[in-house]
């Protein structure tokens, strides 16, 4: 008898859909604000585009931002609270944009100076290791709604890169990525698609 292989594990990294403060780029980490309407839209149209896809997990935020938008991409009832895929925490730059925080530390990068009052990059790091080290026990696909900083440095880390290394990497809102392995050397892991998003129901760029 044939044993079949198991599936080499990839993740479907999922930001949430588009909220008030996406809008006015305010740094979003505690604060638990809800979808827009256009959010919803978003999170409805990923859904569509995972319908195919069959997940062994389904991971979200404890946010209700990233629980909407698994809710209505239509993955709710499957959906496991994970704590380590919450959004950097801003600490006192929590709601602040980053062109005044500018005004006070022209030099400031959230990937190498994190936040005062608030989480580290070695923190976040920290979260986003221990998430892959235990993900990567696992086969097939995963699916993960999260937050935009926490997935750039997520994804970094996925590929052996420094946490400095996640300003590099740019998610929209319901973008959809993909972390896996190359299918002809298992043990290295690749980023197979990364920040791909499409219209939502209500229009606009």
């Amino acid at each position: 008898m044939t044993t079949a292989r198991p599936r080499l594990l990839q993740l479907y990294f999922m930001r949430h859909g588009e909220t008030e403060w996406t809008l006015s780029g305010q740094h979003t980490g505690r604060t638990d604000i809800p979808l827009t309407g256009r959010g919803e839209d978003e999170a409805r149209e990923l859904g569509a585009r995972l319908r195919e896809v069959t997940f062994a997990r389904v991971l979200a935020s404890p946010r209700q931002r990233a629980r909407r938008t698994c809710e209505l991409a239509g993955l709710g009832r499957a959906s496991e609270i994970e704590p380590d895929l919450a959004e950097w925490d801003y600490g006192d730059y929590e709601g602040q944009r980053s062109v005044d925080i500018r005004q006070g530390r022209p030099d400031w990068n959230v990937f190498r100076d994190g936040c005062p009052g608030g989480e580290t990059p070695a923190d976040v790091s920290d979260r986003a290791d221990r998430l892959i080290a235990r993900l990567g026990t696992l086969d097939g696909n995963i699916a993960l709604f999260s937050h935009g900083q926490f997935g750039c440095v997520l994804a970094a880390r996925w590929i052996g890169l420094p946490t400095i290394e996640g300003q590099h990497f740019a998610l929209v809102p319901a973008s959809l990525s993909i972390l896996g392995h190359e299918p002809g050397h298992p043990g290295v892991r690749v980023i197979r698609l990364w920040n791909a998003c499409w219209p939502s129901r209500s229009g606009g760029p």
